[in-house]
């Protein structure tokens, strides 16, 4: 990733002045009332409709053109905006619409002198997101802004710059504006050029936190970037979901939840590693099989030549792989999940809620789950509302999928009585 001080002068440019635009219309939002913020977002929704044609056909040259290039099936399922998934977003914004918003400020305690604490929630301002070939997340992370009143830049890959481009101009823009909001709090950054990213998390006295969704090595650079130049990030770089089938699970379930499990190659919460224990595995190992090849899933087993946490949705010309190891107990499994995956999301199938809870117990990633698919770790499955990503952190503050309540910073007020 290449230092801004590298970074040509127009993209640079490009970037500062988003950021530029941004941090000026931010109190345009920032002292919205809720009717107003609110109404944007309904806006929004409608206007995804009213633009269908011109956000499909855009849609449609950004995926042709990622496929003249070799674009992986798994990516270019994220690139992919149907029919279904239109609708999708836009029922997501009126949930969102619709969600209640959090206390600006509340009572702590009373002080000496006859003084009182008060909790009082701000905006941070201006918040940026890098993310790739997923142009659903412009709406995703926008909506997420507008709600925590936050102003933002917004840098997508050259895949899915066409996409976010219309849908900002005809859905997120025009929304604002209706409601007498500055449109300019919410940019997308025009150019293509990857130094753009790296340009945006180094721009702490515009953008002070950066969002980074994406998965593998360029994300964590860009954190490290950031990091080097005083800008917080919420990063998202790892993913990999892991599935313990316990010697008591239902095995129908465990067939299931493989399936559910598997419906999309190219997220972060797909099935990755499947553990099975020891106990039963030459018996269930055939049919489990029978149910990856059903799925066009070729199984990676033992002895295995890479590690055992891969993560096969990085891996363009392996994406359709799942990882197989058999395991002695569920305190292996969860001990494997713990130290060779990321962290994000394991699950286990059993029938015996002594085992169950033994697993959760043991398992400290972002979200465990017992006879349930690890894909419900996700910010609108799980809480009813679109996220900007899903932190993986192993510290104190937003972990696992952030959502508009979280982008927001605490401050404490002391006044009379």
């Amino acid at each position: 990733m290449t230092d801004v001080l590298e970074t040509p002068a127009a993209t640079l440019d490009a970037v500062t002045a988003c950021a530029t635009a941004a941090k000026r219309a931010a109190p345009s939002l920032a002292n919205a009332g809720d009717e107003a913020v609110d109404g944007a977002l309904a806006e929004m929704a409608a206007r995804l409709s009213k633009a269908r044609k011109a956000v499909l056909r855009a849609n449609e040259e950004d995926v042709h053109n990622a496929k003249e290039v070799g674009m992986s099936k798994g990516l270019l399922d994220r690139l992919t905006i149907t029919e279904e998934r239109l609708e999708s977003m836009a029922e997501q914004l009126r949930l969102l619409a619709a969600a209640p918003h959090p206390e600006r400020a509340r009572y702590i305690r009373d002080l000496p002198d006859g003084l009182k604490l008060i909790e009082k929630s701000r905006p941070v301002g201006v918040i940026g997101a890098n993310y790739e070939a997923r142009p659903n997340v412009t709406v995703d992370v926008a909506s997420q802004l507008i709600k925590s009143r936050n102003a933002g830049v917004l840098r997508t890959g050259s895949a899915a710059l066409r996409s976010a481009t219309v849908l900002i101009e005809q859905v997120v823009a025009p929304g604002l504006s209706d409601m007498d909001i500055d449109a300019d709090v919410i940019q997308l950054v025009p150019s293509a050029d990857r130094q753009a990213a790296a340009a945006l998390v180094q721009l702490a006295h515009l953008v002070p936190l950066v969002i980074l969704r994406g998965s593998g090595d360029s994300t964590r650079e860009l954190g490290r970037i950031a990091a080097q130049h005083g800008v917080r990030t919420l990063a998202h770089a790892d993913g990999g979901g892991v599935l313990y089938v316990d010697k008591e699970a239902d095995l129908g379930k465990a067939h299931e939840l493989i399936n559910v499990s598997l419906d999309r190659l190219g997220v972060c919460n797909r099935l990755n590693l499947l553990l099975i224990h020891r106990d039963r595995y030459e018996s269930m190992l055939d049919g489990l099989l029978d149910t990856l090849n059903e799925r066009g899933i070729r199984p990676s087993l033992p002895p295995h030549e890479h590690a055992l946490g891969y993560e096969w949705a990085l891996d363009a010309e392996r994406e359709a792989t799942v990882t197989i190891s058999p395991v002695d107990s569920p305190a292996q499994a969860a001990r494997l999940a713990n130290e060779e995956t990321s962290g994000l999301a394991a699950a286990i199938v059993t029938e015996d809620r002594d085992t169950a809870e033994e697993f959760m117990t043991a398992y400290t990633g972002t979200g465990v789950f017992w006879n349930a698919s690890t894909r419900l770790l996700d910010g609108f499955k799980l809480l009813g509302v679109p996220e900007t990503g899903i932190n993986i952190d192993k510290l104190p503050g937003p972990r696992g999928p952030v959502t508009y309540t979280d982008l927001c910073l605490r401050q404490y007020a002391v006044i009379p009585s």
